[in-house]
């Protein structure tokens, strides 16, 4: 018997006929690259603003606006028959508006890295891709494999205790149930505990912080960090402080098979 497709939310979705039209919009940067990793990108009719790879594939594809200031108009006009959301990126009056009209929404919500497992099989399922989410699985685990071997001497070393920075004005970081966490987990790398109950708490400098991490990493998104904030707020606080590719730990999808190659050359650096 074939196994339910359930998304994050616990909906079941039907599996796309093959005889049937398919128009998808994504309101996901990392899943919109994953519909076009999937071979689906022909069935793409709207993105956000923020949905840039793959560049080339991407630029014919209507914007609908950002993660959060979606134009709703725009995506009725669009008719898709199924939408794409995640429950962190995007705001849920807005989706529960669209829901109203799109026949199919389906949410994601991964929260380790082995999410993405059941994130590539549910998207291939639904839409008739399961070989090619089957080929992403199969490299994910070799991937995670390959990362998980080098890392037994430095997880002997004990921690790496950083503080994962998204924002400033005011300054925010992740909690440790968040995707991010659990990706800088796997090279031993422990994420800073806010009072907070908050997934992406506020902080403020003037904590006595500085005594409980050992590196400060500065994500290039959502903010746009750059080494020159790095190098300021090193000379500022006085402790490491390094600029990380934030699509490498953050994006989910496809983007999370390379993501792993890139902890692994931050763990050795």
């Amino acid at each position: 018997m074939t196994a339910a497709l359930r998304d994050a939310i616990g909906v079941e979705h039907p599996r796309v006929d093959a005889a049937q039209e398919c128009r998808i919009v994504s309101l996901v940067p990392s899943v919109t690259e994953l519909i076009c990793a999937l071979g689906l990108a022909p069935a793409l009719v709207g993105r956000t603003g923020f949905c840039i790879h793959p560049r080339l594939t991407l630029e014919p594809i209507p914007k609908i606006g950002g993660t959060k200031d979606v134009n709703i108009d725009k995506i009725r006009q669009l008719a898709p028959t199924h939408l794409l959301v995640n429950i962190d990126e995007n705001e849920k009056p807005t989706v529960d508006t669209l829901s109203r009209f799109v026949p199919n929404v389906i949410v994601t919500h991964p929260v380790a890295p082995e999410d993405n497992l059941s994130l590539y099989r549910l998207l291939g399922g639904i839409f008739g891709k399961e070989a090619e989410a089957e080929s992403l699985c199969t490299r994910f685990g070799e991937a995670l494999s390959s990362l998980q071997q080098s890392q037994p001497l430095r997880k002997k070393a004990g921690p790496h205790r950083v503080l994962y920075c998204i924002w400033q004005d005011p300054w925010m970081t992740v909690s440790r149930d968040t995707y991010i966490a659990r990706m800088l987990a796997l090279i031993g790398w422990e994420q800073w505990i806010s009072a907070s109950e908050a997934r992406y708490p506020v902080f403020r400098w003037d904590e006595p912080l500085l005594d409980n991490i050992d590196e400060i990493l500065l994500s290039s998104e959502p903010y746009r960090f750059t080494e020159a904030h790095a190098e300021a707020l090193e000379r500022q606080l006085g402790k490491p402080v390094r600029l990380v590719d934030g699509e490498m730990v953050s994006w989910y999808g496809s983007r999370a098979i390379e993501g792993l190659a890139y902890l692994r050359t931050l763990s050795l650096s």
